[in-house]
């Protein structure tokens, strides 16, 4: 008996996806709910399960194709062993010839080299011809059937060198470097061409314009470096950056909710929550879930939910709902590395604020000259909804939190 294996329900508003790769071959048996498939829609990748345990079957689309929920792809056949692999073909028996050193073949009359002779070459051999700039007509081959190998031509230089006198050499034809010049085309995922087209539309629609601050992560550090093993234990979550970071901006929002804002049509609309997307690494690229309602989170929840989003993120197994929506949106490229960058905001939002890496660098403070951890961030955001001073007082207020976190118990 066979069953049908169809695409299954993907989330709200989503109706099609494209095959990523089969995670069963035909004849390969299978289990109650074992995938057999990877879909990508435009948010993460899904897995298809098999609906009963036989034997993978004819699978009706290919990888790349695109499919529409509810569209079959694939026949399990129940009930049957999985097909035994064929088996590998005998080698060929090994000719009496082979046992003795083939005679040499006196090669053809010499015929001036042209490229049609060098291209029935292998490519080693090809390679040191045109190196030495040998005629391989007049090269006796030692290979099967008269066949040039790398030792004839090598031996073929070595005399030429002997014969050839000291006097200059003649000028002789550059000819290209021959190598391993590779190029692979790789079809774009639907989640790369998905976040290629929000990017662009993005800049395409809103009027983006970034501004810079700088922040001392001493207090930050220093806190952190204090509480750490405390907050472990006692919440099960290490203590990060992000969690003062996620608190700060929400203080920050509340003192300029148009950064919260957003731009439907001719109206601005103004959110009395804040619903953080924090971008986080997957193995397709970066996905960005949603932190619900942040300001009513504690930091130890925080650092739960994004722990949380970070694992199920490299297990592909974020869901549709949990990366919709949002209001304002917090990228760390410095875990990457990044010094500065510009980032770009995720519609509908306005604005997004970039994080960096961590430098010692000198600063001036009560009139001395200090090392301190610095760290620059870049706040961009949409210029049709947001005013520079808006964009700057978010900023300072953030940079004053983070330097005192006392504020954030104190909501100053």
């Amino acid at each position: 008996m066979a069953t049908e294996v169809k695409v299954p329900v993907l989330g709200e508003s989503i109706t099609e996806a494209t095959v990523g790769e089969w995670l069963k071959k035909p004849g390969d048996a299978v289990a109650v709910d074992e995938p057999i498939a990877s879909l990508e829609t435009d948010k993460v990748a899904v897995e298809v399960p098999s609906p009963v345990a036989g034997v993978m079957g004819e699978q009706v689309v290919k990888p790349g194709d695109t499919v529409q929920v509810g569209a079959l792809i694939a026949i399990i056949e129940e009930g049957g062993a999985a097909a035994a692999a064929p088996k590998a073909a005998a080698p060929e028996p090994a000719r009496a010839e082979a046992a003795a050193p083939a005679p040499k073949v006196e090669a053809p009359a010499a015929a001036p080299a042209n490229d049609d002779h060098i291209m029935t070459l292998s490519p080693a051999v090809r390679r040191l011809v045109l190196e030495h700039g040998l005629d391989p007509s007049a090269i006796k081959g030692t290979g099967r059937d008269g066949r040039l190998t790398k030792e004839d031509v090598l031996a073929a230089a070595e005399g030429h060198k002997a014969e050839t006198p000291a006097a200059a050499p003649a000028a002789a034809t550059v000819l290209a470097p021959v190598g391993a010049r590779k190029e692979e085309r790789v079809r774009m995922t639907r989640l790369r061409q998905t976040i290629a087209k929000r990017l662009k539309d993005a800049q395409d629609t809103a009027a983006i314009l970034t501004t810079f601050n700088d922040v001392d992560m001493t207090a930050v550090m220093e806190a952190r470096a204090k509480y750490k093993d405390l907050f472990e234990k006692k919440h099960g979550v290490r203590l990060g950056f992000m969690g003062f970071f996620v608190k700060a901006a929400v203080m920050a929002l509340k003192d300029m909710p148009a950064v919260n804002a957003s731009i439907e049509g001719e109206e601005i609309v103004y959110h009395d929550y804040v619903d953080i997307s924090v971008a986080v690494s997957a193995p397709n690229g970066l996905v960005v879930p949603v932190i619900r309602d942040a300001q009513d989170m504690s930091v130890a929840t925080v650092e739960k939910t994004i722990g949380d989003f970070g694992k199920r993120a490299k297990d592909g197994t974020l869901k549709m709902e949990e990366m919709k929506g949002g209001t304002f949106t917090i990228s760390n490229g410095g875990v990457f590395g990044s010094l500065l960058s510009t980032p770009i905001i995720n519609p509908p939002q306005s604005a997004v604020l970039g994080l960096h890496r961590i430098d010692e660098r000198p600063v001036v403070v009560n009139g001395e000259i200090v090392i301190r951890p610095m760290m620059y961030l870049a706040l961009s955001y949409d210029h049709r909804l947001i005013d520079g001073r808006e964009a700057v007082t978010f900023l300072v207020a953030l940079k004053n939190a983070i330097e005192d976190p006392t504020r954030l118990l104190i909501d100053l």
